[in-house]
């Protein structure tokens, strides 16, 4: 017999588990967040040198 894993309906369906509010991102202001980490990894990243 296996296990019965019927967990039931969720109430906060809409929120994150165990993410603080200040943390939480507005869905309107995703592609900004992605633009910006983005930016900053390209920034970041070791400029590649050739050698003849």
């Amino acid at each position: 017999m296996g296990r019965n894993n019927n967990q039931g309906h969720s109430k906060n369906k809409s929120s994150l588990p165990q993410t603080p509010k200040n943390e939480k991102i507005a869905p309107n202001e995703v592609q900004e967040e992605f633009a910006q980490e983005i930016a900053d990894l390209t920034r970041r990243a070791p400029k590649k040198t050739t050698k003849k």
